[in-house]
């Protein structure tokens, strides 16, 4: 599959909610970049149920493609930390640097990234630990895009 097919094949239209779920005030769009298929997937489902416009990616280079042609439109970068092509943390620091407001989202599994968790809490991003419930994903998602990640004391 090339990155055009990728991105245009991504761009989602939400499920029918149940009565009574409530829905992004926004209908945000999240660039969603995770490389395994089976969590990605998960966690797109997941988000367009909860009534997000979703972007996904399975690597770096699809992701930046995808920001390039929805730059304007994109939210919020939700990534794992550990991608097949680049690290999560410095993806989402290219693309800051060409949308400084992007807020941002690292995930990851692996406990030894303490340091990284710290460090993008000092960047303004937020961290959010596997495994998480669909609950979890969709209230750190709810959270980066109501407030200012920068103030937000993790």
């Amino acid at each position: 599959m090339n990155e055009t097919e990728t991105v245009s094949e991504t761009i989602s239209q939400p499920f029918p909610l149940a009565p009574g779920t409530q829905v992004s005030e926004k209908r945000a769009t999240i660039l969603l970049v995770e490389g395994e298929p089976l969590v990605r997937e998960v966690m797109f489902e997941t988000l367009v149920w909860a009534g997000y416009r979703v972007l996904k990616a399975s690597t770096a280079a699809e992701a930046r493609t995808a920001f390039r042609r929805c730059n304007r439109v994109v939210a919020l970068l939700v990534t794992d930390v550990v991608l097949p092509d680049q690290n999560g943390k410095d993806l989402a620091e290219g693309l800051r640097e060409i949308c400084p407001d992007l807020k941002t989202i690292l995930v990851s599994g692996y406990p030894e990234n303490a340091a990284t968790r710290q460090a993008s809490t000092e960047d303004g991003m937020l961290y959010l630990p596997k495994p998480f419930s669909a609950d979890s994903l969709v209230q750190k998602v709810r959270l980066a895009l109501a407030q200012e990640i920068r103030d937000i004391a993790m």
